[in-house]
């Protein structure tokens, strides 16, 4: 993938698991803070962003709203994701992206020699560095995560 190190790990998605990224750093025998879920936003005035947190977090919409310059954040529609992006789902990966977006890193991936975000479909994930991520993504790294309590 343009150069640069990765790997592919595929693993048996299990429909009925209450959450893809857990199930993801399970199948994997990682932390899940390593691994960051694709998000996309839409702001106010129409257009979209993706957001890439740890899967343990949720997207501070006001961070990224600030971090785009924009007034206003909402999560876009499961639908029109999957339209935006050509990916379900559970499945949306960051890269290859019908139509892409600009695109927000979480300030934690850096504290990670690697990271695994999806690849594309539910049962696959990408590792890479996440200095590499921000690079083929032209990707911003912002604080843009609500951790949990």
């Amino acid at each position: 993938m343009l150069g640069i190190d990765h790997d592919l790990v595929e693993y048996h998605h299990d429909p009925a698991h209450a959450s893809f990224g857990i199930e993801a750093a399970e199948a994997l025998g990682v932390d899940a803070d390593s691994i960051f879920k694709t998000l996309m936003v839409t702001f106010d005035d129409g257009t979209h962003a993706i957001g890439i947190v740890p899967v343990v977090c949720k997207l501070d919409l006001r961070a990224m709203a600030a971090a785009a310059g924009a007034k206003k954040a909402a999560m876009t529609d499961p639908d029109e994701a999957e339209r935006r992006s050509g990916y379900v789902v559970g499945g949306i990966s960051p890269f290859g992206q019908k139509r892409p977006s600009p695109t927000f890193l979480d300030e934690w991936a850096m504290a990670h020699d690697r990271i695994h975000c999806s690849g594309g479909r539910r049962g696959l994930e990408v590792g890479l560095a996440p200095d590499d991520l921000v690079s083929v993504l032209d990707a911003a790294v912002a604080p843009i995560a609500v951790w949990p309590h």
